[in-house]
This record gives C-alpha cells, sequence and structure tokens, in this order.
C-alpha cells in the first residue's frame, strides 16, 4: 500500500454519516420518552467513538494497522470519558437551559424544531469533525514522530478535560461553595480548561492524521479549525460567559484569569 485510498475514503464517509444520524436518531428517541433533550450532549461522545468503531472495521487491509489502532483507542477513550461524565453530571437534572431558550424560540413543534436544529446539526457536526479520525485509518504510511506528538498533544488535552470536570464537580457538591465561581486547580489558570482540553484533543487527532501524509492532512485540517471556532466564538466559551456575566465575583475572575490558554493568574488585577 503505498497510495492513499481516495474511493474507499469516500465510501466511508457515507457510513460515517450514516452511523452519525443512526446515533443522533436514537438518542432523539431517548430524549422523546425522558422529556429532556439534554442527553443529546451524551450522545456527542458516543458518537465519535461509534465513528471511529466503524472506520476502523471498514479500513482492514488498508490504511496502517498501528494508525488505525492508535486513532480508534485515542477517539473511543476520549470520547466514552466524556459520554459518562455528562451522563453523571446531568443525572436528576431537568432540562439543559441552553437547550431550553433555543426551545422557546420554536414555532410550530417543539420536539421537530429540536431535531432539526439539535440532533441533526450536531449529526452533521460529527460527520465534519471526525475527519482526522477517518481520515487518519486510511493513511498506508507507517507511524512516526509526528503522530507520537499528537498523542501527547491529545493526552495534554484529556488531561485538561479530565481533571477540570473533576475538580469542578467536587466544587459544586460542596454546599458551601454556592453562588461562588470556581477558580482552583485549573481553573486558576484558565476560565476554561475543559474547552482547551477539547481544543488540543482535536488538533493531536489531527496531527496523528497528518502523519499519515499530505492527503490526510488536507481533508483533515478542517476539523480542529471547526472545533476551534466551535470552543471559542461558539456554543462553548462565549455562550457560557455571556450565562456567567454579572455574577458576584466573575469579574475578578475575569480580571486574574487567562480566557482560554492556560497561564499563571494575575496576582494583582
Amino acid at each position: 500500500m503505498t497510495a492513499f485510498a481516495w474511493d474507499a475514503f469516500a465510501a466511508n464517509l457515507g457510513w460515517v454519516a450514516a452511523t452519525s444520524l443512526a446515533v443522533m436518531l436514537g438518542t432523539f428517541a431517548i430524549a422523546l420518552n425522558l422529556g429532556v433533550h439534554r442527553v443529546v450532549d451524551i450522545a456527542w461522545g458516543v458518537a465519535f467513538a461509534a465513528v471511529a468503531v466503524v472506520t476502523f472495521g471498514l479500513t482492514e487491509d488498508r490504511g496502517d494497522p498501528g494508525r488505525r489502532l492508535l486513532v480508534t483507542v485515542l477517539t473511543v477513550v476520549w470520547g466514552l470519558r466524556l459520554a459518562v461524565h455528562i451522563a453523571r453530571r446531568g443525572s436528576g437534572h431537568g432540562e439543559d437551559p441552553r437547550y431550553e431558550a433555543m426551545l422557546a424560540r420554536a414555532r410550530g413543534d417543539r420536539n421537530l424544531y429540536a431535531l432539526r436544529m439539535i440532533y441533526l446539526l450536531q449529526g452533521a457536526l460529527v460527520w465534519v469533525v471526525s475527519l482526522p479520525v477517518q481520515a487518519a485509518q486510511y493513511a498506508p504510511r507507517p507511524l512516526s514522530a509526528l503522530a507520537w506528538a499528537g498523542t501527547a498533544l491529545w493526552a495534554v488535552g484529556l488531561f485538561f478535560e479530565a481533571v477540570g470536570d473533576a475538580q469542578l464537580a467536587r466544587f459544586k457538591a460542596d454546599p458551601a461553595h454556592r453562588g461562588r465561581i470556581m477558580d482552583r486547580g485549573l481553573w486558576s489558570w484558565t476560565r476554561h480548561p475543559n474547552y482547551f482540553g477539547d481544543f488540543c484533543v482535536w488538533w493531536g487527532l489531527f496531527l496523528v492524521a497528518c502523519d499519515g501524509g499530505w492527503q490526510a492532512a488536507a481533508v483533515s485540517v478542517v476539523s480542529p479549525l471547526v472545533m476551534s471556532v466551535l470552543l471559542i466564538n461558539g456554543s462553548g466559551k462565549r455562550l457560557l460567559e455571556k450565562h456567567m456575566a454579572g455574577r458576584p465575583g466573575w469579574a475578578a475572575y475575569v480580571a486574574r484569569t487567562s480566557a482560554f490558554i492556560p497561564l499563571p493568574p494575575h496576582r494583582h488585577p
């Protein structure tokens, strides 16, 4: 194998679209039964894990076995950890305020509006963002240093996501912290350790794809760019900070804490 399998990769795009749609439609059915649409956040990580596994099955005897296994394991670990964390965080709670606000704008059936604007949109995003996971598995080149650099960046991202989520969960579990701003641990270095972690994860997976050659890099670069926009200017940092603005202590926290990239906190804001 010396060439990127463009025909097989094109077919894989169709299988991934079907996989993403199946996960989102199944989640939509569960949401209708539960009466809340916040469960779609659990499906986000599950969908990426499913895409990685389906692509792994379709690339037998095509891409480099080491890269196929590496990118599948990295994606499944990231996706399932995120899904489990979100499931635990949302257990026993009602609708997510973000979705409640979105559905309040619906004209006509709220559930059909949710299907279009939440589930199908997220399914399309999974299809686009997962391009490095797909392309990396069709690349025939053996693993080299760039893939391990990408894996290291992925590990940094997973650390910030997992540790940041755990620190925030412990902080919120203490009744003495009710109404207070989380400004400890990783949250003292960046206002969004989980979003920064996600940023690193997808740029890391992109580097693993780049290690397979220019073809995999060319079809994958849109993924980390889209994720960066979403995390910083889309539904991530921007939306959350808009929600937090005005809370007691928020302005001081913003003044002393890096907006995104982890940096030592300012001692004298």
